[in-house]
């Protein structure tokens, strides 16, 4: 049996007890939670920063540009990292250099500075996903693999969710650079915490047979199934760089919404998304066709995103629409991780997620440099369609991902 194995292919499921995995599925869940928080490092306070250093829209995007295009060739590069030394020595090293990007922003004297945070903060992001997959995939019974991919998005989307209440908060409070250094504060008890845990956190690494050549090593990269799961990864997130960069400003601009109360709006948009995937794991386990869930809940969300551009139903009704935005395309996220779960090789578990994954920082990369431009020349509403167009897109990429997984002869084989 592979060293890559499920935890609970090993073992039975009944001599896993629940108290295990759900110790595992926490421990992963802040972590990956503490990466979501990451990604909202500067965006929130973006209107602050602007004043502070006299930035525009753009140059404000291009951070976070710079970000995702870091993340993203380091999540591909990191899933061989993963497989080949284990995810728990990579998780620490990731959560180190968020807390350092933390403690260079409250230090921030010029854009140039807010540019090296920007790439450090990227650094840090680019391994959680091949690290998270990697620990439940081997640690997690198999029946409840799909609460643990719910409970993995859901921490997520509540990193996002307390980023702008904690930077915002913390800024009003004091000021922005206190509420920098308040959040590498959190970095270093989140890495206390899972220090202190670090023998539930332990990965399997691969071991390469001998005399085996290194290229099998990208053979994975053959199969089309992966690059459609990276195509829907990036689609996803470029309406999703535009809710979390550009909501608040969207909102003030069309309805007069204040800074707090967009930002609250953003929040809400992460915790029905939570809820979501809450929703999302028992649906999941129950489907026939995971593609089919994916795609209704994309669409469900396009409408949503739709109705909120027309501003038919006013400032208080659009924040409404973007926090039920959030709940529908939640609800797809579980179904959504065990369709790369079958496309997924054995034994290649960090290098499948990271590719894939890599989708999703090309998608953030982009995004401010196609909406960015949108909202400088003041097209709020033109900026929230686009959001949904690429949505309606995503959905028959997500059929596609579904009809190539059918192709394949078992989950984790090669076609």
């Amino acid at each position: 049996m592979s060293s890559l194995s499920l935890a609970a292919a090993a073992h039975p499921t009944a001599a896993v007890p629940w108290r295990t995995d759900a110790r595992v599925m926490a421990l992963v869940g802040l972590a990956h939670g503490s990466s979501h928080f990451g990604h909202l490092l500067l965006p929130p306070l973006f209107p602050l920063l602007m004043l502070e250093f006299g930035l525009s829209f753009t140059e404000v995007g291009l951070l976070m540009t710079l970000f995702f295009a870091v993340s993203g060739l380091g999540q591909a590069a990191s899933g061989f990292v993963v497989d080949r030394f284990g995810a728990r020595p990579v998780l620490f090293a990731s959560l180190l250099l968020f807390m350092g990007a933390a403690l260079l922003a409250s230090q921030a004297n010029s854009y140039t500075t807010l540019l090296w945070v920007a790439a450090l903060a990227g650094l840090g992001n680019a391994s959680f996903h091949p690290v998270d997959f990697s620990i439940l995939n081997q640690r997690i019974s198999s029946p409840r693999l799909g609460h643990a991919y719910s409970v993995h998005g859901i921490s997520g989307n509540l990193g996002w969710a307390l980023a702008p209440v904690f930077l915002v908060g913390w800024s009003m409070w004091l000021d922005w650079r206190s509420a920098y250094l308040a959040a590498a504060g959190l970095y270093l008890l989140v890495f206390l915490l899972l220090l202190w845990q670090r023998q539930h956190l332990k990965s399997e690494v691969l071991r390469r047979p001998a005399g085996a050549p290194a290229g099998n090593d990208l053979a994975f990269l053959r199969h089309s199934v992966i690059w459609w799961c990276f195509a829907f990864f990036l689609l996803t997130t470029l309406m999703l760089g535009v809710v979390q960069n550009y909501s608040a400003s969207i909102l003030k601009a069309l309805h007069g919404v204040s800074l707090e109360a967009a930002t609250l709006t953003l929040s809400a948009y992460m915790v029905c998304g939570a809820l979501g995937m809450l929703v999302g794991g028992f649906v999941a386990t129950q489907a026939r066709r995971t593609d089919w869930v994916v795609g209704a809940s994309m669409g469900a969300g396009a409408l949503l995103l739709l109705l909120a551009a027309s501003g038919w139903l006013g400032g208080t009704g659009t924040m409404l629409l973007l926090a039920a935005t959030g709940f529908a395309v939640g609800i797809a996220a579980p179904s959504r991780d065990l369709l790369i779960k079958q496309a997924t090789p054995k034994g290649a578990t960090g290098r499948v997620y990271g590719t894939v994954y890599s989708g999703l920082d090309v998608g953030f990369a982009i995004a401010p440099l196609i909406f960015g431009v949108f909202m400088d020349r003041g097209w709020y509403a033109a900026t929230l369609a686009g959001a949904a167009l690429v949505l309606l897109l995503s959905i028959g990429v997500a059929l596609g991902v579904g009809r190539r997984n059918l192709a394949w002869v078992a989950p984790g084989s090669a076609p």
